[in-house]
């Protein structure tokens, strides 16, 4: 049997291609192909828009796919969401679907859109937003280039943003958030359902998730005098407690836990301080719960 699995195209495909190569699966996309190749027999991939990855899934074309929340919300499409992986183009932060209008408009409100022309990618998701919020807009499918249609071409637009630096240059406002979003594993519910499917999507999530996990994390190693043990503790952040062991000296011990990295530079000095030595910082790839 072969898993047929969803790659994102275009915008989260880098970042996607880098998890799974941290996580062991090594993916490589030719030039104009479509079908990547991956060194897991099992898995057949195929490079498919975030934006109908969720349709894909859904209909049986694909087993599995990774996709943003906000496009199976805006296609309605019935999947499994088997795993939420906080990961996009820029930073690990959810990326915010957002309602704007020019800096200078009129507009302090969605109440204030009533009868007016809004511009977006997301219809499903605009029109769903308005209703909620009982306004009667024209909402109008964008191409592309959304930024710009404002004031001209439409009176507001809804965006999906991760820093806002595009929204300023363009001098936009925000006036509300529609919705926040971040990357999911899917799955096609009968797909699911199959032993050797779910067994094997459940493996890839697994590691994908340890993988996440230790970003930004390194293990520390150190030896320890028995009397000076609590007061390394004390100071020693972890994730769980500590690793403690004896070693073949009866007043030593062996001292092992994993920390932020960010932490390192101000934690061993205090740590060399406090009577630790032979310390060791070594990376992380991945951390199973």
């Amino acid at each position: 049997m072969k898993l047929k699995l969803g790659i994102p195209a275009g915008s989260l495909q880098e970042a996607t291609l880098e998890l799974f190569r941290k996580s062991g699966y090594n993916i490589s996309v030719q030039s104009r192909s479509y079908v990547p190749s991956i060194d897991d027999e099992e898995i057949e991939c195929l490079l498919i828009r975030a934006q109908e990855m969720a349709r894909y899934v859904s209909n049986g074309v694909l087993d599995a796919g990774l996709t943003g929340y906000d496009w199976v919300v805006e296609t309605g499409a019935d999947v499994v969401e088997v795993a939420e992986l906080r990961f996009s183009k820029v930073s690990r932060r959810p990326v915010r679907w957002v309602l704007c209008v020019p800096e200078d408009s009129p507009v302090r409100s969605v109440q204030d859109l009533q009868g007016k022309r809004i511009a977006t990618e997301a219809v499903g998701l605009t029109t769903q937003f308005l209703k909620n919020n009982g306004v009667d807009a024209l909402v109008e499918f964008s191409w592309g280039a959304t930024e710009v249609k404002p004031p001209k071409l439409a009176d507001a637009i809804v965006e999906v943003t991760e820093t806002g630096s595009s929204l300023k240059a363009n001098k936009l406002r925000i006036v509300a958030e529609v919705l926040q979003s971040t990357t999911r594993f899917i799955a096609n519910r009968e797909s699911y359902k199959n032993e050797w499917t779910k067994h094997k999507i459940d493996n890839i999530v697994l590691m994908l998730r340890a993988t996440m996990a230790a970003e930004g994390k390194v293990g520390l190693m150190m030896n320890v005098q028995q009397n000076n043990l609590d007061n390394v503790l004390k100071i020693l952040p972890a994730l769980q407690n500590p690793t403690v062991s004896h070693l073949s000296n009866k007043d030593w011990l062996a001292v092992s836990t994993i920390i932020e990295e960010s932490a390192v530079r101000c934690l061993i000095p205090q740590l060399k301080a406090t009577g630790a030595c032979g310390i060791v910082e070594y990376p992380i790839s991945k951390i199973i719960d």
